[in-house]
């Protein structure tokens, strides 16, 4: 059973670098709690906290191992794993797209999260744009992957987005 927070705890922290997708509807973040020497379990607490507060109904993590998944279960926070894999790319992204697709169908918010928030995450929500229908010229995509990034994407974020119809 999670904790009983009182005061300014009780509401957590926005996980680091969250960025709307889809406004109210779809999100990504650092792993909460952060990664490698900038993990922080009492920050990953409160971080969760602050998903399940406000209104996320479910949790994707596409980072390749299981790490603290059972915080999620632990936090009566709805989660999948969807590791991401190098070498079948456009399988995981077509995966993950199907099921984002269904949460979103059933207005459930979604938070999706990578160990940071950099090209792998950023261009795999640029390819679900595309793929999903939302914006359909290649060359917008990565415009509008790029601008919420605040960077420019890698070879590989920019392919992925480039080839996101034909995974439909």
């Amino acid at each position: 059973m999670p904790p009983k927070l009182r005061g300014k705890w009780a509401l957590g922290i926005t996980p680091r670098n969250f960025t709307w997708i889809l406004k109210d509807r779809l999100a990504v973040c650092e792993r909460p709690g952060g990664y490698g020497d900038n993990h922080r379990r009492v920050r990953r607490q409160e971080e969760i906290i602050w998903i399940r507060e406000n209104g996320f109904g479910h949790v994707v993590s596409i980072i390749t191992a299981p790490h603290n998944l059972h915080n999620y279960v632990e936090m009566n926070v709805s989660h999948s794993h969807r590791p991401f894999s190098n070498d079948a790319v456009d399988e995981w992204a077509k995966s993950l797209f199907v099921e984002l697709k269904s949460h979103l169908a059933k207005k459930t918010k979604v938070i999706v999260h990578g160990e940071e928030v950099g090209d792998r995450i950023m261009g795999a929500m640029g390819a679900f744009i595309r793929w999903s229908g939302l914006v359909d010229d290649p060359t917008e995509a990565i415009m509008v992957a790029e601008k919420l990034a605040g960077h420019q994407l890698d070879s590989s974020a920019r392919a992925l987005i480039l080839r996101a119809h034909e995974l439909r």
